[in-house]
């Protein structure tokens, strides 16, 4: 996993693209170990993981009466940019 310093952005987008598969314990070891790394070395990750986490322990309380379909490609591109926007909110730069 890449580490584009000072930003690092590069592995904050991988991170991103494999969250829920962390949260469910679906990744191999060593893509676990690799996202691990990266969340060791950037705390904006770290919250975000940690936010995450807790949005889906609410979700599992939620007995809906209908499963939602999949995220459609517009919902990931929009939490993508959500997630870019505190990013670099935090860093005090402008949006990516």
């Amino acid at each position: 996993m890449s580490h584009d310093h000072p930003t690092h952005a590069g592995g904050c987008r991988e991170v991103f693209a494999q969250l829920s598969a962390y949260i469910d314990g679906e990744l191999t070891p060593d893509v676990r170990r690799e996202l691990e790394e990266h969340l060791c070395n950037c705390a904006p990750c770290v919250e975000f993981v940690n936010s995450l986490r807790r949005t889906v322990d609410l979700c599992h309380k939620f007995e809906p009466s209908s499963s939602p379909g999949p995220m459609t490609a517009e919902a990931k591109d929009q939490l993508l940019a959500a997630c870019r926007r505190m990013l670099a909110a935090r860093r005090g730069s402008p949006s990516l």
